[in-house]
């Protein structure tokens, strides 16, 4: 009795795996049925412990560094990879077992054992699926398209085994010269129709998707601040003296450039006309208010914020700078009427995500707000519509967007970084950092020739007093800053260096508002947030 070759099996499900992923992603961009792929993804990084998803992470980030790619860019498309390489090893092994058993006699490669197979693989990721639903649109009409697509995935390695894997020894050598013959013919066409089948459903997938990111990066350059003479809203420091060194990043972030962090795969799609913000537990007015509530029966509030990702290695793209819209969080839980005994706001977020903010920091800053716009405009989706939270002088870990719930309540419980051992404070920790040493832009002052040097420093809500530079082992010299668009920005600063041929390190320090030197020490960023000091070398 023959048995069946390790490879043949993971052969097969590499073709199926492969074409069942494609028409998921196809049915995905058409009707906005599940990608299962990215779903299993964002599931096992909820059940991993939090040292593994933060070593993962990690990981990413330090590659991506050493080959010169940016983290902002790249990070969730490289996570999007991996849930695809995930689902592909997975398929791949289930086919291998099962050409294994069916090979050794255990299993008849027949339709039953097709649709058993297929429930097997299928059932607990539509389970998956299930629990992390907020992203499909009909749950009937999904269920009932994952049970048809990997059922057929069941039957379609069924019917190969039934023709790959002989049904007895043959004992005469031409028969089994043909039987080769047959086995291969079959791969060959096998392989062409599933690879055409493939590349046709992908093709058309990502066509769609990039029409549809098309049309999402058009209407976010249409929320734009373009901080002109003619724009209704100018910058408060259009008319400062310094400005920022050719090659800074810019001051205002364009909303197409702000950093994207987010713990699902893909953005969490919230239908805002059915939305509510539901106010509940230890009040004495549980209130559910929808976006039109929160717009037009609050005062809105407006701050240019910076916000920065507390996974950001020194320097870090996971910062940026826009403009902010929303209403005190102060008074919508006056309205609510907060209870004596409650310490802690328990906010829930579409993607899954939470956090506990606690209510004496809120009582104590007025400037806490659910946010509903930026620039002007509702917040994008990609950036947590209908309603994210701020909070003044904490990383973007404690400031979750997708709100869906907010409870007050008297016990703590951790959030969902906090669990995975990040910091339950998550202060803010200054930085400052070179964006440019502009070597093609030197400036002539009479016979001297200088070196305009620039970049940004953050401090939260504590500001920036002063930032120093240092060329090689020179003294510490201070830098012009530009004043910031609020007290909650970002600095841009200025150092004019003189020209001196040859390679040099350039290093950056900052001062926030009270006088205090950031933290020199190089830390990384688990669990408070990286520190250091910024070098960047240059050669003039």
């Amino acid at each position: 009795m023959r048995t069946a070759r390790p490879g043949t099996g993971a052969l097969i499900g590499v073709l199926f795996t492969v074409l069942l992923m494609s028409i998921m992603y196809l049915a995905d961009q058409l009707a906005g049925l599940p990608f299962v792929p990215f779903l299993l993804f964002d599931w096992v990084t909820r059940v991993l412990p939090g040292p593994v998803v933060t070593f993962g992470i990690d990981t990413m980030i330090t590659l991506f560094r050493l080959l010169g790619i940016s983290v902002t860019d790249n990070a969730k498309l490289a996570e999007q990879v991996i849930a695809v390489i995930q689902f592909l090893i997975l398929g791949v092994v289930i086919s291998a077992l099962f050409f294994a058993l069916v090979g050794r006699r255990k299993l008849p490669p027949d339709r039953t054992t097709g649709l058993v197979l297929g429930a097997l693989f299928g059932l607990p990721l539509i389970g998956i699926t299930i629990a992390l639903s907020q992203n499909i649109g009909n749950p009937l009409v999904s269920l009932l398209w994952l049970v048809v697509i990997f059922l057929g995935w069941g039957l379609a390695e069924s019917w190969s085994a039934a023709h790959l894997l002989p049904a007895g020894e043959q004992p005469a050598t031409a028969e089994r010269a043909v039987e080769h013959l047959d086995r291969r013919r079959f791969l060959i066409r096998l392989g062409a129709s599933t690879a055409t089948i493939t590349v046709a459903s992908t093709g058309l997938g990502a066509v769609l998707a990039r029409n549809e990111q098309r049309r999402r990066a058009a209407a976010t350059e249409e929320m734009g601040h373009t901080g002109v003479a003619a724009d209704p809203r100018p910058f408060p420091n259009a008319d400062a003296e310094v400005m920022p060194v050719p090659g800074t990043r810019p001051e205002y972030t364009p909303l197409k450039d702000h950093y994207k962090v987010f713990i699902r795969a893909e953005p969490t799609v919230i239908d805002g006309s059915t939305w509510t913000l539901p106010i509940t537990g230890m009040v004495d007015n549980p209130l559910q208010l929808s976006l039109e509530d929160l717009q037009n029966n609050y005062e809105p509030m407006n701050q240019y914020v910076t916000l920065r990702c507390i996974s950001g290695r020194i320097p870090t793209g996971l910062i940026s700078t826009t403009y902010w819209t929303g209403v005190s969080v102060q008074r919508v839980l006056a309205d609510a009427g907060v209870q004596a005994g409650a310490q802690y706001l328990h906010i829930t977020s579409g993607d899954g995500y939470y956090e506990t903010v606690d209510l004496d920091l809120i009582n104590a800053d007025e400037r806490i707000m659910f946010c509903y716009a930026w620039d002007g405009n509702l917040l994008p989706v990609d950036h947590g519509f209908p309603l994210r939270i701020w909070i003044p002088d904490v990383y973007g870990m404690k400031q979750p967007k997708w709100i869906t719930g907010v409870e007050v309540s008297s016990e703590y419980t951790p959030g969902y970084w906090v669990e995975r051992g990040w910091s339950r404070e998550a202060q803010v920790k200054m930085t400052s950092v070179i964006d440019t040493v502009a070597v093609d832009t030197l400036i002539e002052q009479g016979d001297r020739r200088l070196v305009p040097v620039g970049g940004i420093a953050y401090s939260g809500a504590r500001g920036i007093s002063k930032v120093e530079v240092q060329v090689d082992d020179g003294p510490w010299e201070e830098a012009q800053l530009r004043p910031p668009l609020s007290g909650t920005t970002w600095v841009i600063w200025r150092y004019a260096w003189p020209f001196a041929e040859g390679r040099h390190t350039f290093a950056v320090r900052a001062y926030d508002g009270d006088g205090t030197l950031q933290i020199t020490e190089e830390s990384p960023p688990r669990p408070d947030g990286a520190t250091g000091i910024h070098n960047e070398q240059a050669t003039l």
